[in-house]
């Protein structure tokens, strides 16, 4: 019976260190990559290999019944450690951006 509970919750932590993950590199692919000199972050490429290695590394981590888990767990908490330094820290400084000459119709007087 403790196993199954543990074997739940297991599986359940799993899953959403696989979301966060999928959800830091679909922000980086949503991104410019003029956005992250500006911030003075670390390039897209460099975000988009750690968020794309991340999601990966989750993904095989997932355990039965879903996934196979081809990988121990501790590398499933090391991928959402990367995911979370993005989201924290790198997505909260490029969300500023706003490409030049895109919203604006150069008039002035816009809200």
């Amino acid at each position: 019976m403790i196993w199954q509970i543990q074997a739940f919750v297991f599986l359940t932590l799993a899953l959403v260190i696989f979301g966060v993950c999928l959800w830091a590199f679909v922000d980086v692919l949503r991104r410019p990559a003029a956005a992250f000199p500006w911030a003075s972050k670390r390039s897209r490429g460099f975000w988009l290999a750690i968020t794309a290695a991340a999601t990966a590394i989750s993904f095989v981590t997932i355990p039965a019944p879903i996934g196979v888990s081809f990988l121990d767990p501790i590398f499933g908490f090391a991928a959402a450690v990367a995911a979370g330094i993005y989201l924290a820290d790198v997505r909260p400084a490029v969300r500023g951006y706003h490409a030049p000459g895109r919203g604006s119709s150069g008039r002035g007087g816009g809200w």
